[in-house]
């Protein structure tokens, strides 16, 4: 029998329902045994392989996540995927920040604040990946500014990085701008394929 992979969804806020299909469906397309745990107090993330952090608003994300006592503890995840809030909450650095916010601070990436504008700025792309081409849905967008020099990227879109990972001391990190779990599966799939093969050569 297939050993089942667990991989929360932050339930705080943002697409999480949305989140949850993706990775359902990409469970389905890859034959990989996948449990998909809602994340909304600490107890959620005992045994998670990895965990996705869903689009919204960093800073009131930040915020849910000290008020759970979950901010610290989410740093112990091996395996991360962030989408654009979440990968803002993942960078090291931020440009337009708010007074208060904080960030995991675990993938060395620079992301910049709404960088393509707000709410009514949003757009919709037709875009150039490493997994292929692809739909992407930006919605108050951040925008990767900086990439270290041990971050892969995996797309970019007006001159500006989109997507990128980051694979380091046995963590993996996956940081998108754009929605995905809105048009497509092929980032989900990546990073359960991530999962996976960071367990095979672990166990």
């Amino acid at each position: 029998m297939k050993k089942q992979i667990f991989i929360g969804v932050l339930a705080l806020q943002g697409d999480v329902s949305e989140h949850i299909e993706a990775v359902k469906n990409a469970a389905r397309k890859l034959r990989k045994n996948v449990a998909v745990v809602s994340v909304r107090e600490k107890k959620d993330l005992a045994g998670l392989d990895g965990l996705i952090l869903p689009g919204g608003e960093s800073t009131t994300l930040h915020k849910l996540c000290e008020r759970e006592g979950i901010f610290d503890e989410i740093k112990k995840i091996k395996n991360i995927f962030g989408t654009c809030a979440g990968a803002i909450i993942l960078s090291k650095n931020v440009r337009n920040k708010t007074k208060d916010q904080e960030t995991l601070q675990l993938m060395d990436i620079e992301v910049a604040r709404n960088a393509y504008g707000r709410q009514n700025d949003s757009f919709e792309a037709e875009i150039k990946t490493t997994l292929g081409a692809m739909h992407a849905i930006f919605i108050r967008a951040p925008k990767i500014t900086r990439a270290g020099k041990n971050v892969r990227v995996l797309a970019e879109c007006e001159g500006g990085v989109i997507a990128c990972e980051e694979e380091s001391k046995g963590k993996y990190y996956l940081a998108l701008a754009f929605h995905p779990e809105l048009t497509t599966t092929l980032f989900h799939e990546h990073f359960l394929k991530k999962v996976a093969y960071g367990r095979m050569t672990t166990e």
